[in-house]
């Protein structure tokens, strides 16, 4: 089977970045068969990250090739003998796990658990956008943030708006709550695509976050960073409402988690591939999200967020999504669909 790896880590301007190679394949019927919950998945199209771009610059693999990518899309042709919630055939779309090998391949062996059907009205380009931002997102802000679903008063600040995680956090906070949602932006079009995605205010966050908003007049018990928590941080803490919480996503190697204590807020780490990584009890708790995303994307409560799309699965046009993501301006998603 075709797949695109890494064997060194290398910036994304160099040509062994990312490699196409040709590996056994999964397919076969000698190959080994799924386990347990897993599923055997033809991948017809995979988003690029954040984190596919981090691994590929910091986590060498000292030669051996490893297998990037965790969104994806496709149909599954196999199943392990505990998997029994999904049928041979059926489309589905997933965010994989750390700590398998990647999407970045024709066949993918995922656990079912963390699966969802893939929205009807979708192509599997733009259903491939959605898995770990919609995880992410759905995850910080109702199971770490716990924000209430109705009758709630004040607001949410979402830093970095723009971003996948950001798109999606503005979307789910807009449409299942009744908070008043803000946004952060720097340039004319990213603030233009906050408010698209649902935000009622969108601050400039290379300006004074604190006076901005306050000039706003809204209490606000609830803080969302997806991107440079650490440069905001004294804001954040400023901002925050006394009891508030505030959720981060990047990794923070110091923080001045003492700045919180004054106004008993609380800090929230949220990692999506915490379920996965642990097979905590609840880790089917993806798969009902996934199918409820699913279902908003079906109804149109919730847009996709592909913005970009790459063309085939191959290491040329995956390298440019690396190069995308690395370059702090993306908007929205990069997709790679097919293979040649």
């Amino acid at each position: 089977m075709k797949a695109v790896a890494y064997t060194h880590c290398h910036p994304a301007t160099h040509e062994d970045a990312l490699l196409d190679l040709v590996l056994p394949d999964l397919a076969l019927p000698d190959a080994p068969a799924p386990r347990g919950h897993d599923l055997l998945v033809e991948v017809r199209a995979v988003s690029v990250n954040p984190v596919d771009a981090k691994l590929r610059a910091t986590a060498d693999p000292a030669g051996e090739p490893r297998i990037l990518g965790f969104d994806a899309c496709g149909v599954i042709r196999a199943r392990g003998p505990q998997a029994h919630i999904f049928g041979d055939g059926e489309e589905v779309f997933y965010a994989g796990a750390v700590n398998r090998p990647g999407s970045n391949a024709q066949f993918h062996l995922v656990d079912e658990r963390i699966v969802g059907r893939k929205p009807k009205n979708l192509s599997c380009a733009e259903a491939a956008a959605m898995p770990l931002t919609s995880i992410t997102a759905w995850e910080a802000l109702f199971d770490r943030l716990r924000l209430p679903r109705k009758d709630a008063e004040g607001a949410v600040l979402i830093i970095g708006g723009a971003g996948g995680v950001g798109s999606v956090a503005i979307q789910l906070a807009r449409r299942l709550t009744g908070l008043r949602v803000i946004a952060t932006a720097s340039r004319p079009e990213t603030r233009e695509w906050c408010l698209q995605m649902g935000a009622h205010d969108v601050l400039d966050h290379g300006g004074d976050l604190v006076a901005q908003a306050r000039a706003l007049g809204v209490a606000i018990p609830w803080i969302f960073s997806t991107t440079q928590t650490l440069k905001h941080w004294r804001a954040l803490c400023e901002i925050i409402a006394p009891q508030g919480a505030i959720c981060a996503i990047d990794d923070l190697m110091a923080l001045d988690i003492g700045r919180l204590k004054p106004k008993s807020a609380s800090f929230h780490w949220e990692a999506m591939f915490a379920r996965s990584i642990y097979g905590t009890p609840d880790i089917a708790k993806q798969h009902l999200l996934l199918n409820e995303v699913a279902s908003m994307l079906e109804a149109g409560t919730l847009q996709h967020t592909m913005t970009r799309h790459l063309g085939r699965i191959n290491a040329a046009n995956l390298l440019t999504g690396h190069a995308l993501v690395e370059s702090g301006t993306m908007i929205g998603k990069a997709v790679a669909e097919g293979w040649e």
